[in-house]
This record gives C-alpha cells, sequence and structure tokens, in this order.
C-alpha cells in the first residue's frame, strides 16, 4: 500500500527547502510517497530547470536525488539527519519536454549513524537515467529533536 508522505515542516518559522517545500517560489516543490520499500517521488521538470536546452540540469538530477534518499532518515532510521556523501551516474538525458519523472530511493543499509541509500531516476518512459549511491549521517535521538527539529516519525505519515 502505497502511502503519501507529509511535509511536518511546513509551519516551522525559516523553514524554506529548496526541494520540497512548497512555499520555495524557486524551488522543486517535491511530493514523496512510501510504498514501504521505497520512497518515491513524482516530478514535472520543468523548462527553467534546464542545462542544455529541454535537457534537465545535471545539478537538479542530484537534487532530486538527494532530496529523494533524504526522506530514508526519517522514515527507516526514525531520525535526522544530513547528507555525508553523494555520488551521481548520468546515464541517459533527462528531458523537461517530456512529462513526468520518477525518482526511487532504497534503503541499503543502516550502519550505527550513517543511512546507505540507492536511488534511480527515471523518465516518463522508464528508462533509467541516472543513479545516485548516497550515505546520509543520522543524528542522535535528542540532537534530532532540540537542534533539528525532527517531530517523529508518525507526523510524517497520515493518521
Amino acid at each position: 500500500m502505497i502511502k503519501k508522505l507529509l511535509n511536518p515542516y511546513i509551519n516551522l518559522p525559516g523553514y524554506n527547502c529548496f526541494g520540497c517545500s512548497p512555499n520555495n517560489n524557486f524551488g522543486l516543490k517535491m511530493k514523496f510517497y512510501d510504498d514501504g520499500v521505497n520512497i518515491i517521488c513524482k516530478w514535472d521538470p520543468q523548462p527553467q530547470f534546464q542545462g542544455y536546452k529541454d535537457t534537465l540540469h545535471g545539478g537538479i538530477q542530484a537534487t532530486l536525488i538527494d532530496e529523494t534518499g533524504s526522506l530514508m532518515i526519517p522514515t527507516r532510521a526514525k531520525r535526522a539527519g544530513v547528507t555525508s556523501k553523494l555520488e551521481v551516474k548520468y546515464l541517459k538525458p533527462v528531458y523537461t519536454n517530456k512529462g513526468e519523472i520518477t525518482i526511487k530511493a532504497t534503503l541499503d543499509s543502516i550502519k550505527r549513524n550513517l543511512v546507505y541509500v540507492t536511488v534511480q531516476l527515471f523518465d516518463n518512459d522508464n528508462t533509467l537515467c541516472s543513479e545516485g549511491k548516497v550515505i546520509y549521517f543520522a543524528f542522535s535521538d535528542d540532537v534530532s529533536r532540540e537542534k533539528f527539529f525532527f517531530p517523529g516519525i508518525d507526523k510524517f505519515y497520515e493518521r
């Protein structure tokens, strides 16, 4: 069963994430879903995010990969965290004029405070276009709550 993920930070003063804030006029406005194994984002590329004509900028692809993978921290490690390492392989062009793309994050492992994630970006024809290997640093429960305003895992899901 696929569940829509909520963004519990929307009403936090000063919150303006480039990737997922619905209120950032220059941002990506990403929305996420959890199918029980993967975190999934469906996103429609817009022309303002292109590099070459009609081609999605590689930095935007890296951001989509990083942001989607980062949802593994609250949903699987149940804490807040940050990106420690991001490696992206660009395999095929992603076009800004061919419709919605899919970004899918899969948890590889959690080892102490490190969360290892593989993220794949597919075009509208379901062709794998880029792939990321990401390592996130997950903070302790106390630091997650006190310094990163982590509200708890249940705030990411509808009741």
